[in-house]
């Protein structure tokens, strides 16, 4: 009882500062904004209501990726959606009059930016914004408009860019009053460098499972559900879509089922209480897309629910009542559920130990790059910090889907994998306790030396001068021994042995600086430190250079 209380109360405080849902303002005011401009254009041109679910479609989606675009990203989206917009009223088109010409280029499109990734960050916002319209194909009834000639290609480019230019006017004056935060700087979000290794990268994998999932999906939709085909190919996209890991797409193929059966049932009971074409259906449908926006950020089930209930919201606004097709519906997103599940288990999967490993190795090598970088220079430390904030935050949502997996009983013979589990959250915690040890030492170190630096050195201690912490003997010793131990936890991730003639583990410091701002250096370390022995229960100690072995050594002539 005590643990379902603990639950509810952080589910009910999961915005305790309100910023999910500030940014959920900005995202419906630019949903909003667009579709006002979009209603506009549609009867300026002599347009058909798809073009206005496109551009709102599009505009919802890029809300949320808005929220980490810079001023570079923001350009690059002015050129890539329109066009990605104009391809995809034609490929809309292309899918109502050859069926297996257009099935087969959707693939290819949705495969290939999702293949992007492997370029780069950039590159992968490139990919995102290509996807947008890609989604709306999918989600007018039928999945496509009517099939038309290529007069409105010219206009779904017009709308996408409004979208784009709307919304970033809105989140630039939100930014500006402090209403959301700005998104990280570029070299804070920059991944790991690391040793390259054998194997198929993860960009081409995921590609792969999208590819495969796709057209599993296209063909049982076709075949089964000949006029709703889109419902299981659009959960199938969902599922599998930034699949992190096989946890993670199970656990999103469960929510997405549950979510929205959940939505498609409580849609069907409104079914009828509107008329075609009713304002109050269109109202509902942007209420519960704020709510499904703002919830997304407490569980994925939620976001399923919302979204599905607005698709049968549109299906009731063009007339064709949702409570009919409830079985229909239910039954197509089960199958794309499973077929995004089977896809992302069998084909080239991630395993979500690798990913794990992968996520706290990066964190680690961001703790290494502030223990060793020059104390002198203080861009360079909150530059360090700002990254190992940043990639932890990034392993905690690897192992998000590890939480759900492993709170209830398994069997005996899943005992091994709830242990692993289990491993990554201890992981996953450690690097947590860590940000605040990592914090105070990067504010230590950099306002020692402002302190210094605006004093007389005359009136200041030893502690207290410029670069004091960067030269204290004691302290420059105990940032050894932790950075050596940071590699050491780095190493038994990688399974590397230590190379040979590694010098050997620098002997304790024993003599404790004075001052306060060392004292508090000190203490970080101790406490990063105590963090890393955790990480060492669980990955084990590096291995031992085959020719460090007693055995290897006497075998040699």
């Amino acid at each position: 009882m005590r643990t379902f209380s603990a639950r509810l109360r952080r589910a009910l405080h999961f915005d305790p500062e309100w910023l999910h849902l500030r940014a959920t303002a900005v995202t419906m005011a630019t949903v909003l904004g667009t579709y006002g401009w979009a209603l506009l254009i549609e009867r300026a041109a002599g347009l058909h209501v798809d073009s206005v679910i496109q551009a709102v479609v599009i505009a919802s989606s890029l809300g949320r990726v808005q929220r980490v675009l810079d001023g570079a990203d923001r350009l690059m989206a002015c050129a890539v959606l329109p066009c990605a917009a104009a391809g995809g009223a034609e490929l809309a088109t292309l899918i109502q009059r050859h069926p297996t010409a257009g099935d087969a280029v959707f693939v290819l499109a949705m495969a290939g930016a999702i293949w992007l990734r492997r370029f780069g960050a950039r590159a992968t916002r490139a990919g995102t914004l290509l996807v947008l319209p890609l989604v709306a194909v999918l989600v007018l009834p039928g999945g496509t408009g009517p099939a038309g000639g290529h007069e409105r290609t010219g206009w779904a480019a017009v709308m996408a860019l409004v979208a784009v230019v709307w919304g970033a006017l809105l989140t630039w004056a939100a930014r500006r009053a402090r209403l959301v935060p700005r998104p990280p700087a570029a070299e804070v979000t920059a991944a790991a460098a690391g040793p390259r290794r054998g194997g198929v990268p993860a960009s081409t994998r995921m590609a792969a499972q999208m590819a495969a999932a796709l057209a599993a999906a296209f063909t049982v939709g076709r075949m089964v559900w000949p006029d709703h085909w889109a419902w299981v190919v659009l959960t199938a996209f969902l599922v599998g879509s930034g699949a992190r890991s096989r946890a993670d797409v199970l656990v999103k193929g469960v929510w997405r089922t549950v979510g929205a059966a959940v939505g498609t049932v409580v849609a069907g009971a409104l079914a009828g209480s509107f008329g075609p074409r009713s304002d109050a259906v269109v109202v509902l449908i942007f209420a519960v897309l704020a709510v499904a926006t703002w919830l997304r950020e407490l569980s994925y089930a939620y976001w399923a629910g919302c979204v599905t209930a607005v698709l049968s919201l549109l299906y009731d606004w063009f007339g064709q009542s949702p409570g009919g097709l409830l079985h229909t519906r239910l039954a197509g997103i089960a199958v794309g559920a499973v077929i995004g599940i089977a896809a992302s288990w069998l084909v080239l999967p991630i395993r979500t130990s690798a990913a794990v490993r992968a996520r706290t190795a990066a964190a680690l090598a961001a703790l290494t790059e502030l223990l060793e970088a020059d104390w002198h220079d203080g861009r360079a430390v909150h530059l360090a910090r700002a990254r190992f904030s940043h990639r932890v935050g990034q392993l905690a949502v690897t192992t998000a889907p590890l939480r759900i997996l492993t709170a209830p009983p398994l069997p005996r013979a899943l005992s091994v994998r709830r242990r692993r589990g289990v491993d990554a959250l201890r992981a996953e915690a450690a690097l947590r306790h860590c940000v605040e040890p990592v914090g105070d030492l990067a504010t230590a170190a950099t306002s020692a030396a402002s302190t210094g630096s605006a004093t007389s050195a005359s009136a200041v201690s030893t502690s207290s001068a410029p670069g004091a912490l960067a030269d204290d003997p004691s302290l420059r010793g105990r940032r050894g021994e932790v950075a050596a131990h940071t590699l050491a936890v780095r190493r038994a991730i990688g399974r590397r042995p230590a190379p040979p003639g590694a010098p050997a583990a620098a002997p304790p410091a024993k003599t404790r600086p004075t001052g306060p701002q060392a004292a508090v250096a000190w203490e970080a370390l101790a406490a990063i430190d105590t963090q890393l022995d955790v990480l060492t229960e669980v990955f084990g100690r590096p291995p031992i250079p085959p020719a460090s072995h007693p055995a290897a050594a006497t075998a040699r002539p």
